[in-house]
């Protein structure tokens, strides 16, 4: 019996956004831009349809804040996912600076 490779998560660079692996395979992916000097800007996020479902849309969306924050970086979410995301985790709110949070919605 074999037993599912637990999901990685990576930042592309090259291709601008993070992105979610699940058996050696990409299975979704979070596309960002850099803005001013210090602000990263996540635009969509998309998981798989056939990996819907499993959470990887929020150990993805996680990783890809945790890196964030681990780089200094702000973060503007105006992919609805990650805004959702932020909303619900309140722990990542910080990483948006406030006077953008109502221009997003936060």
């Amino acid at each position: 019996m074999t037993t599912p490779t637990e999901p990685t998560v990576h930042d592309a660079v090259e291709r601008s956004r993070f992105e979610i692996h699940v058996g050696g395979g990409l299975t979704g992916f979070a596309q960002y831009r850099m803005a001013d000097p210090g602000l990263i800007v996540f635009v969509h996020t998309e998981i798989d349809d056939a990996f819907e479902g499993r959470g990887l849309g929020s150990i993805l969306i996680r990783a890809a804040l945790d890196s964030a924050r681990g780089r200094a970086l702000a973060v503007r979410p105006d992919c609805p996912f990650v805004r959702g995301y932020i909303a619900r985790h309140s722990e990542y709110l910080d990483l948006v600076p406030a006077d953008l949070r109502p221009q997003v919605g936060l």
